[in-house]
């Protein structure tokens, strides 16, 4: 895994969070302690602390009195993280993008449980055995840096030119959300595994390499040390009000509609979790009509419930953003049982 930067609070409360580990001996805590630990895909968190999380965490520790302990990563990683702890589960509460909530849910570190407010959520936005709910509904994209790059490259095969070489990069699939993303929106474009995986052995010698975590491109970008990258609506969009060379495009295959598919932040209670009703209040909260309202005007993202209607200036923004892009929806089943294998076959196309 390679090391990168987090927001202060992040690192805080992964700080905070080993101490807590080591004075119990890595055994769970007394199950009436005032704390629930988070395990989350990064993205929500302001990097200067004014994101989503930050305003919802406080005002929930405000509410209740309960302490969020919070760690970041990639969304393949924090599930792989849940898995190795699984005899001794220290998550409370587990937050990825699709299909790593699948994959959490099929490898059994999710209990069942429905937010309240859980009613309110499209039925693919939510998982039918109760496991996982979107809290956050947010939509695969790419950026670019608008300055050195004004017009967005448009088409996937724009990528190949010879000026975005080592100044194009995407995150890892298999290991970050967003870079699985690639995969899957690269398959549906093309029609299909293997044109998709012939273009992108074409696009390898462009790119600069792996990276475990997305949110590390957009400062890149915004310097001018890359041009282009991989990302998603909701955590570029809030990236950009403090990077203002960032700019969101979706990629088309030549001739064809620019496309993107929702890419929901999703959030699961774990399995055997040291505070289990901990993680349930935070859920409910998550769902709650005034966090769900913030979603747009602090998050820049879109609210998961369908009954909160947003008119703030963001909500307005990222209507218009996403207006003539055609929407699809990936089939998440096949995808979490085949995503290994597609992975593999990535692997094996760009010899990383």
């Amino acid at each position: 895994m390679l090391t990168y930067a987090k927001p202060v609070a992040a690192v805080t409360g992964a700080l905070a969070l080993a101490a807590s580990l080591t004075a119990c001996g890595g055994s769970s805590a007394a199950s009436d302690e005032k704390v629930v630990t988070v395990y989350s895909a990064d993205g929500l968190k302001g990097e200067k602390g004014d994101g989503w999380y930050d305003k919802v965490f406080a005002d929930f520790e405000k509410e209740t009195g309960i302490t969020v302990k919070y760690v970041e990563g990639g969304s393949g990683e924090m599930v792989q993280r849940a898995l190795r702890e699984k005899s001794n589960t220290q998550a409370d509460v587990i937050v990825t993008l699709p299909p790593f909530i699948q994959q959490a849910g099929s490898k059994g570190l999710l209990q069942k449980y429905t937010p309240k407010g859980a009613d309110q959520v499209d039925g693919a936005d939510k998982a039918a055995d109760g496991s996982w709910t979107s809290v956050v509904n947010n939509y695969f994209g790419f950026i670019h840096n608008k300055k050195e790059l004004p017009q967005a490259p448009g088409t996937w095969e724009a990528l190949l030119d010879k000026k975005f070489e080592n100044r194009l990069q995407y995150s890892t699939p298999g290991v970050a959300g967003d870079g699985t993303a690639v995969l899957i929106k690269a398959m549906h474009d093309f029609g299909g595994q293997a044109p998709a995986m012939e273009y992108l052995k074409k696009l390898q010698a462009n790119n600069v390499g792996p990276s475990s975590s997305t949110s590390k491109l957009a400062p890149k970008v915004d310097k001018g040390e890359l041009l282009v990258a991989n990302g998603d609506v909701q955590m570029n969009f809030a990236q950009a009000k403090s990077m203002p060379n960032l700019a969101l495009w979706f990629p088309a295959k030549e001739g064809g509609k620019p496309t993107t598919f929702a890419l929901p932040y999703a959030a699961g209670l774990v399995d055997k979790a040291p505070h289990t009703e901990n993680g349930k209040k935070l859920l409910d909260f998550l769902l709650s009509e005034g966090a769900q309202r913030e979603v747009s005007a602090v998050g820049g993202g879109f609210p998961a419930r369908k009954d909160i209607k947003t008119t703030d200036a963001n909500a307005i923004e990222l209507a218009k953003l996403i207006e003539g892009v055609e929407i699809f929806e990936p089939d998440w089943a096949d995808i979490d049982k085949n995503l290994s294998a597609y992975v593999d076959a990535w692997k094996s196309a760009t010899g990383s």
